[in-house]
């Protein structure tokens, strides 16, 4: 067998008479070269007693960078192949037969991910949308666009009425499957037509769309030269769309980027049955108690003795039904989420303190029928109210007025 060689270990232990020693950890992905970094420094004891000093360098997150210059850019509709315009596929219809196939043109630009990402304005607003400029490369403004310019992740969640990148889903998808999409179906699954055939086109694919997001599956069919590629997040597959749409991937080929149909094998269904179902699941044990959850799956047999003992609200033979007991439970549930959030005091006893009294004198006051504890008595001792003046009857001449009435 052979041997390896295992790689030398580096020690980041900066002694202390070490002023200025820096130990350089891992920046961040969107980290920006020229951008000032910020260090922290910590002071540590080893094992041999001895002060060890660490200063910490990180970069600061870059701001987004302009892909295109604003000058040169231009918004232009679709040249005229045709006699009609047609507002819902965006394209000119009639006139002349053309071959669709080769009027595609290349993209003009492709967004590189690692180096046009980075903070815009829509950091700041919380649920923002995606810009969909950025996706195919094109947008201007950098910093200053009020999308976001990254890619998207797990925690991005969105109506589903609307992708994204903020734009209205419809009832069902289009003739040529391209366009947003339906909001009827979660859709994962892009079909990618007009791709170059080579041997290793299946690792070609997955490179290329990997960079876009987590890719779930990637199936090639190489004598129709097509490829579905599922991504494990929908909201990646929405911009994976935009931003492959007549791309290339080794060659100069213009793909053809299109959502994909519903899979006719019945294991694919079968699987996106078991995954909406996990989903489903999921939501559930959220919208939940946990010990409710767990009583139903019956991970925890001591709730279920709870319930027996609990369960009666201190009347003799009574067994409360199932909607009163989880009215119960998820009313502890969100009293204790709230007082976790508040920082609010756990017994009523103890908010009795607040004042100067104690709880015996409060006691006391209660019993009397008051309505103001002696706390609150006390402190109005010392204040004292005048009442406002009552004003005078007015002065001056009455004035007399006409009326319709005969016996005026």
């Amino acid at each position: 067998m052979a041997e390896v060689e295992a790689p030398p270990t580096v020690d980041l232990t900066v002694p202390a008479e070490s002023e200025n020693a820096v130990i350089p950890v891992a920046a961040d992905e969107d980290a920006d070269e020229d951008a000032p970094a910020t260090s922290t420094a910590l002071t540590t004891t080893n094992a041999d007693g001895k002060k060890v000093i660490k200063k910490i360098v990180k970069k600061k997150r870059r701001p987004a960078r302009p892909q295109v210059d604003a000058s040169t850019f231009k918004s232009e509709p679709p040249p005229q192949t045709g006699t009609i315009f047609n507002i819902w596929y965006n394209k000119w219809s009639g006139g002349d037969r053309e071959d669709k196939y080769l009027s595609k043109h290349a993209a003009p630009s492709r967004c590189n991910v690692r180096k046009d990402s980075g903070y815009t304005r829509a950091d700041k607003v919380p649920g923002s949308y995606f810009c969909l400029f950025f996706a195919r490369g094109l947008c201007p403004k950098g910093r200053e666009c009020e999308y976001l310019h990254r890619l998207p992740t797990v925690t991005d969640i969105f109506n589903p009425n609307v992708d994204c990148f903020g734009r209205d889903k419809f009832s069902d998808y289009r003739d040529d499957m391209g366009g947003v999409g339906s909001f009827m179906r979660q859709n994962r699954t892009l079909y990618v037509g007009r791709i170059h055939v080579t041997d290793d086109i299946e690792e070609v694919v997955a490179r290329h769309f990997q960079e876009w997001g987590q890719v779930d599956r990637v199936r090639v069919l190489p004598a129709r030269g097509v490829a579905f590629v599922t991504y494990t997040n929908e909201a990646n597959s929405q911009f994976a769309k935009e931003a492959m749409a007549h791309q290339a991937l080794d060659h100069s080929e213009v793909l053809n980027v299109r959502w994909a149909t519903m899979d006719p094998n019945p294991q694919a269904q079968k699987r996106e049955a078991r995954r909406i179902e996990e989903q489903a699941a999921e939501a559930v044990r959220a919208a939940l108690p946990p010990d409710y959850v767990a009583e139903l799956e019956g991970r925890d047999p001591e709730v279920s003795k709870r319930r027996k003992i609990e369960g009666s609200f201190g009347l003799k033979g009574y067994d409360a039904p199932d909607e009163v007991w989880y009215a119960k439970e998820k009313g502890d549930w969100e009293e204790e989420k709230e007082r976790q959030r508040t920082g609010a005091l756990e017994a009523p006893e103890e908010q009795l303190l607040i004042g100067d009294g104690t709880v015996e004198d409060a006691a006391a006051e209660a019993s009397k029928g008051g309505i103001f504890s002696n706390t609150t008595l006390k402190a109005l001792q010392g204040h004292s109210f005048k009442t406002a003046k009552k004003r005078g009857a007015p002065t001056g001449p009455l004035v007399g007025y006409g009326s319709d009435d005969d016996s005026d």
